[in-house]
Protein backbone atom coordinates (compact mmCIF):
# COMPACT_ATOMS: atom_id res chain seq x y z
CA UNK A 1 0.00 0.00 0.00
CA UNK A 2 2.40 2.86 1.48
CA UNK A 3 5.71 2.75 0.01
CA UNK A 4 8.97 4.51 1.30
CA UNK A 5 8.96 8.26 0.34
CA UNK A 6 5.08 8.29 -0.23
CA UNK A 7 3.42 11.41 2.04
CA UNK A 8 -0.12 12.14 3.11
CA UNK A 9 -2.18 15.67 3.70
CA UNK A 10 -4.31 15.92 6.79
CA UNK A 11 -7.61 17.42 5.66
CA UNK A 12 -9.89 16.47 8.49
CA UNK A 13 -12.28 13.97 5.86
CA UNK A 14 -13.35 10.90 7.05
CA UNK A 15 -13.60 8.99 3.47
CA UNK A 16 -14.57 4.73 3.16
CA UNK A 17 -13.34 3.18 0.62
CA UNK A 18 -15.67 0.86 -1.70
CA UNK A 19 -14.51 -2.98 -2.91
CA UNK A 20 -13.18 -1.38 -5.72
CA UNK A 21 -10.57 1.30 -3.90
CA UNK A 22 -12.78 4.21 -4.87
CA UNK A 23 -12.88 6.72 -1.64
CA UNK A 24 -16.48 8.38 -0.35
CA UNK A 25 -16.38 11.52 1.37
CA UNK A 26 -18.27 10.58 5.18
CA UNK A 27 -18.31 13.34 7.12
CA UNK A 28 -15.98 16.04 8.56
CA UNK A 29 -13.93 15.30 11.92
CA UNK A 30 -12.42 17.96 14.05
CA UNK A 31 -14.38 21.10 14.26
CA UNK A 32 -16.00 21.33 10.64
CA UNK A 33 -18.61 20.83 8.97
CA UNK A 34 -18.94 19.68 5.16
CA UNK A 35 -21.65 22.38 3.45
CA UNK A 36 -22.45 22.86 -0.54
CA UNK A 37 -19.21 20.90 -0.91
CA UNK A 38 -17.17 23.33 1.03
CA UNK A 39 -15.48 22.83 4.60
CA UNK A 40 -16.63 25.31 7.23
CA UNK A 41 -14.75 25.83 10.18
CA UNK A 42 -16.79 26.50 12.84
CA UNK A 43 -13.92 29.07 14.70
CA UNK A 44 -14.22 31.58 11.71
CA UNK A 45 -17.68 31.89 11.59
CA UNK A 46 -17.89 31.59 15.38
CA UNK A 47 -14.91 34.84 15.12
CA UNK A 48 -17.63 36.69 12.03
CA UNK A 49 -20.68 36.32 14.61
CA UNK A 50 -18.48 37.51 17.72
CA UNK A 51 -17.97 41.20 15.92
CA UNK A 52 -21.72 41.52 15.55
CA UNK A 53 -23.00 44.00 18.03
CA UNK A 54 -24.80 42.52 20.88
CA UNK A 55 -23.72 38.70 20.13
CA UNK A 56 -21.90 37.88 23.42
CA UNK A 57 -21.26 34.09 22.88
CA UNK A 58 -20.76 32.24 19.64
CA UNK A 59 -21.11 28.36 19.66
CA UNK A 60 -21.03 27.20 15.58
CA UNK A 61 -21.39 23.67 14.68
CA UNK A 62 -23.29 22.15 11.75
CA UNK A 63 -27.31 19.85 11.69
CA UNK A 64 -28.58 17.13 9.36
CA UNK A 65 -31.17 18.60 6.82
CA UNK A 66 -33.08 15.70 5.55
CA UNK A 67 -32.15 15.90 1.81
CA UNK A 68 -29.21 18.14 1.73
CA UNK A 69 -25.80 17.71 1.21
CA UNK A 70 -23.32 17.56 4.38
CA UNK A 71 -24.62 19.51 7.42
CA UNK A 72 -26.23 23.48 7.40
CA UNK A 73 -24.38 25.59 9.74
CA UNK A 74 -26.18 26.48 12.89
CA UNK A 75 -25.46 28.98 15.48
CA UNK A 76 -26.64 29.22 18.98
CA UNK A 77 -26.01 33.11 20.14
CA UNK A 78 -26.05 34.26 23.60
CA UNK A 79 -27.00 37.96 22.81
CA UNK A 80 -26.97 40.97 24.58
CA UNK A 81 -28.53 45.05 24.36
CA UNK A 82 -27.73 45.99 20.75
CA UNK A 83 -28.53 42.81 19.08
CA UNK A 84 -31.02 42.91 16.11
CA UNK A 85 -31.57 39.44 14.35
CA UNK A 86 -32.94 42.03 11.50
CA UNK A 87 -29.33 42.84 10.48
CA UNK A 88 -27.38 39.91 11.37
CA UNK A 89 -27.22 38.83 8.17
CA UNK A 90 -25.89 41.77 6.22
CA UNK A 91 -23.36 42.45 9.07
CA UNK A 92 -21.74 38.90 8.42
CA UNK A 93 -22.12 38.47 4.70
CA UNK A 94 -19.13 40.78 4.07
CA UNK A 95 -16.92 38.61 6.88
CA UNK A 96 -18.11 35.09 5.21
CA UNK A 97 -18.76 33.24 2.01
CA UNK A 98 -21.81 32.39 1.41
CA UNK A 99 -21.48 28.98 2.42
CA UNK A 100 -20.28 29.78 5.45
CA UNK A 101 -23.18 31.81 6.65
CA UNK A 102 -25.24 30.08 9.03
CA UNK A 103 -28.44 28.92 7.78
CA UNK A 104 -29.92 28.29 11.84
CA UNK A 105 -29.72 30.84 14.31
CA UNK A 106 -30.40 29.56 17.81
CA UNK A 107 -30.53 32.71 20.85
CA UNK A 108 -29.79 30.71 24.39
CA UNK A 109 -29.99 32.95 27.75
CA UNK A 110 -26.18 30.99 28.10
CA UNK A 111 -24.30 28.10 26.22
CA UNK A 112 -22.71 25.11 28.38
CA UNK A 113 -19.16 24.47 28.79
CA UNK A 114 -17.31 21.40 29.51
CA UNK A 115 -15.10 21.26 32.89
CA UNK A 116 -11.98 22.74 30.64
CA UNK A 117 -14.09 25.39 29.53
CA UNK A 118 -14.73 24.61 25.98
CA UNK A 119 -18.39 25.38 24.28
CA UNK A 120 -20.59 22.18 24.60
CA UNK A 121 -21.82 21.39 20.56
CA UNK A 122 -22.94 17.53 21.37
CA UNK A 123 -25.99 18.09 22.95
CA UNK A 124 -27.21 21.19 20.33
CA UNK A 125 -26.43 19.31 17.38
CA UNK A 126 -28.50 16.01 18.79
CA UNK A 127 -31.27 19.02 19.18
CA UNK A 128 -31.24 19.89 16.03
CA UNK A 129 -33.21 22.88 14.43
CA UNK A 130 -36.87 21.45 15.11
CA UNK A 131 -39.06 24.70 16.67
CA UNK A 132 -41.29 22.40 17.76
CA UNK A 133 -39.02 20.03 20.44
CA UNK A 134 -37.11 23.85 20.84
CA UNK A 135 -38.15 26.65 23.12
CA UNK A 136 -35.92 29.18 22.34
CA UNK A 137 -35.85 31.23 19.15
CA UNK A 138 -34.74 29.92 16.41
CA UNK A 139 -34.20 31.47 12.94
CA UNK A 140 -33.28 30.59 9.12
CA UNK A 141 -31.82 32.81 6.57
CA UNK A 142 -34.62 32.56 4.19
CA UNK A 143 -32.93 32.54 0.82
CA UNK A 144 -35.90 34.85 -0.77
CA UNK A 145 -35.36 37.87 1.94
CA UNK A 146 -31.26 37.13 2.59
CA UNK A 147 -32.31 38.17 6.19
CA UNK A 148 -32.93 35.80 9.51
CA UNK A 149 -36.51 35.15 9.51
CA UNK A 150 -38.25 33.24 12.38
CA UNK A 151 -38.49 29.34 11.84
CA UNK A 152 -41.65 28.22 12.10
CA UNK A 153 -43.45 24.75 12.15
CA UNK A 154 -44.42 24.53 8.18
CA UNK A 155 -41.20 25.73 7.30
CA UNK A 156 -39.58 23.54 8.92
CA UNK A 157 -42.16 20.91 7.64
CA UNK A 158 -40.75 22.41 3.81
CA UNK A 159 -37.27 22.01 4.84
CA UNK A 160 -37.45 18.30 6.22
CA UNK A 161 -40.06 17.35 3.67
CA UNK A 162 -37.93 18.39 0.64
CA UNK A 163 -40.12 21.63 -0.98
CA UNK A 164 -38.32 24.21 0.46
CA UNK A 165 -34.23 24.23 -0.75
CA UNK A 166 -31.47 26.49 1.31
Amino acid sequence: MFEKGDSWFRTGDLMRRDAHGYFYFVDRIGDTFRWKGENVATSEVAEALGVVPGVMEANVYGVKVPGADGRAGMAALVAGDGFDIGSLAGAISGNLPPYAQPVFIRILPALEITGTFKQRKVDLVKQGFDPAAIRDPIYWLDPSTRRYEPLSDAVYAALTGGSAKL
